[in-house]
């Protein structure tokens, strides 16, 4: 689920917006399901609160499946999707005395390309 983040660019793959991209908005991440920007979207009948809320037909986004999107990446000046794979890069890291230590750090990458996301 980590593959996928708030603020990737995605296209969809399967379902009734087939082809849409658009921005992730939210991940939620109990229900395997993201929000993205544009898409799934739905019509919600909302009641007026004492609190000042809006009354009215609203108009939203939708959670989908995490399965049915897929990331965006531009590879030669053509927008392509692609999977996401993680690699382990060694950094070197500073305590607060000073002294330097090696580790390691996990990074995304796109399949396609292998470069860094």
């Amino acid at each position: 689920m980590a593959s996928i983040r708030k603020g990737d660019q995605v296209r969809v793959i399967a379902g009734k917006d087939k082809g849409v991209e658009g921005k992730v908005l939210e991940v939620l991440t109990d229900r395997d399901r993201v929000i993205v920007e544009g898409v799934n979207r739905v019509k919600k009948h909302r009641r007026a609160t004492q609190a000042g809320g809006e009354a009215g037909i609203i108009t939203a986004e939708a959670p989908v499946h995490v399965s049915n999107v897929a990331l965006v990446v531009e590879v030669d000046g053509e927008k392509t999707t692609t999977r996401v794979g993680f690699r382990r890069d060694t950094v070197t890291k500073t305590r607060p005395d000073g002294s330097e230590y090696e580790a390691e750090r996990s990074v995304r990458i796109a399949t396609k390309t292998g470069k860094e996301i």
